[in-house]
């Protein structure tokens, strides 16, 4: 049986381009995608205001919706806060929108990259920590008979050659261990513009698929998402879809 997943990242609510964001619900009431999935930075500044924005617009879309959090996503202003409860905000959009995919022939798991505070001064940079990993890995051992498994975090693990950089800590241990339990594709956001590559990480290739933005922070390409159409035994095709260029749009952050 076929699937087709609508891959999006960097909402970015309080810096939304609503253009951008009216485009992409009406495709996807136009196709029913099997799920979308929006790999982190729901928000701007992590605001409660913000949170219920994003909320209200991922509910209403016409297909079930896997979130995982960004750099974005936890309390900027309060730091009291994002010390004791970083993901509080986080989990209340959670619980309204997110859904566990039980999908036919594959299956998506969670990886998170993103870390409180760091011993560099850019917090908003990756960071794969060693229980998050055990636990990815467990997901890939569990979803062992799937015909494809996919990997969803926030920053990619490795650099893509785009203009913004992840520079994510432990993030090539990260591939190979994933490599090495059998996932065939990681999917993450946080740089804004799209990328697909192949690399080899432990003796196999891996695919690494970015999503763009459907924000005004755009880097060096409109807004866009990721089409994926998987066909067990022909493999995952990816299609990138932009924003055109004619639809009208406020200026860049």
């Amino acid at each position: 049986m076929s699937l087709t997943l609508f891959h999006v990242s960097d909402l970015h609510f309080g810096a939304e381009d609503r253009t951008a964001l009216d485009w992409f619900a009406q495709a996807v009431a136009e196709t029913r995608p099997d799920a979308v999935i929006c790999t982190g930075d729901l928000t701007m500044r992590a605001r409660h205001r913000e949170f219920a924005a994003a909320a209200a617009w991922l509910g209403a879309l016409a297909a079930p919706v896997m979130v995982e959090p960004g750099n974005h996503d936890m309390p900027y202003f309060n730091l009291l806060e994002r010390f004791t409860a970083p993901y509080a905000r986080y989990r209340s959009l959670r619980r309204v929108v997110h859904r566990d995919l039980a999908l036919d022939g594959a299956a998506i798991i969670a990886l998170p990259t993103i870390a409180p505070a760091q011993w560099r001064l850019n917090w908003s940079k990756g960071h794969v920590a060693r229980a998050d990993l055990a636990h990815a890995l467990a997901g890939l051992s569990a979803a062992a008979g799937a015909g494809i498994r996919l990997v969803a975090c926030h920053h990619p693990l490795i650099e893509a050659d785009t203009q913004a950089t992840a520079s994510t800590h432990g993030g090539k241990r990260a591939l190979a261990a994933l490599a090495r339990a059998g996932a065939d594709v990681v999917l993450s956001g946080h740089v804004h513009d799209a990328f697909d590559l192949v690399v080899e990480a432990e003796g196999r290739p891996i695919r690494l698929i970015g999503a763009g933005t459907l924000s005004k922070r755009l880097r060096t390409t409109p807004p866009s998402y990721n089409r994926l159409e998987y066909v067990p035994g022909q493999g995952l095709h990816v299609m990138p879809q932009v924003m055109p260029q004619g639809m009208p749009r406020t200026a860049p952050l």
